[in-house]
């Protein structure tokens, strides 16, 4: 069903300035994958937010940020408007997430030599795993690990520098990341399945007037059914993005 026309309510919660700001985080490379003429990035998450700013008649600014953790810190300041990063429970506190609109699937790096065999064995005593700190996956493993340690660096460079250089036993990531990793380390293998899939999502800082929400909520759904995810991971050539299910 076509999204209704936007009331005055919804358009003062989603873009009070009457621009809406989107928050992009600039490390997903899935989600954004290069810049335009004017600078602006590109990919799925700034075509979803443009394509919302075209359904409430405003304008659209991009606001670049460097990962999803300060888009999370900055969800309190009034800085943003709407924000398009992985739905966790350590974000919505400060976040109101809608369903995912992608997924995208985590699993493990292990080195050569390794004697894991499954995702399911990388959680036991003695383990190291490395870890982007913050990311959604990184978030998932910190609330899930029952026997591993997890030994979080900043950003995705960083975990594998980490990961070679202090030998440890696995390495966290994104599936596609990992693919290209792989590449780089004789011997290492992916692990087969995952620990979790990223539920990418779009938010608005929590306390704005319930009627934006809802039609947030309602535009991503309606992008899901419509075919407009898909037809942006196409258009942007993704591999390793899905279209996630209806809420």
């Amino acid at each position: 069903m076509p999204l209704p026309t936007p009331s005055p309510a919804v358009v003062a919660a989603l873009a009070p300035t009457g621009t809406l700001r989107a928050a992009i985080n600039l490390s997903n490379f899935l989600l954004v994958t290069g810049r335009g003429a004017d600078g602006n990035p590109e990919g799925v998450s700034p075509d979803m937010a443009r394509e919302l700013a075209s359904n409430l008649g405003v304008g659209i600014e991009l606001l670049r940020y460097k990962s999803p953790g300060e888009i999370a810190d900055a969800a309190d300041s009034g800085a943003w408007d709407i924000g398009n990063i992985g739905a966790e429970p350590a974000r919505a506190t400060s976040i109101d997430f809608t369903a995912a609109y992608c997924e995208i699937e985590a699993t493990y790096l292990v080195p050569a030599g390794s004697a894991v065999t499954s995702v399911e064995e990388v959680d036991q005593p003695g383990m190291r795993i490395a870890s982007a700190v913050r990311s959604a996956y990184d978030l998932w493993l910190e609330r899930n690990l029952v026997h591993a340690e997890l030994v979080q660096v900043s950003g995705l460079d960083g975990s594998f520098t980490a990961f070679v250089e202090q030998g440890l036993d696995a390495l966290a990531g994104l599936r596609p990341r990992l693919l290209s990793d792989v590449e780089r380390l004789p011997g290492a293998r992916l692990l087969d399945g995952r620990f979790t899939a990223v539920q990418q999502a779009m938010g608005t800082p929590r306390g704005r007037d319930e009627a934006g929400f809802e039609y947030l909520a309602a535009f991503v759904e309606e992008a899901k059914g419509s075919g407009l995810v898909a037809r942006l991971i196409e258009k942007h050539g993704v591999t390793g993005l899905s279209v996630a299910g209806p809420a």
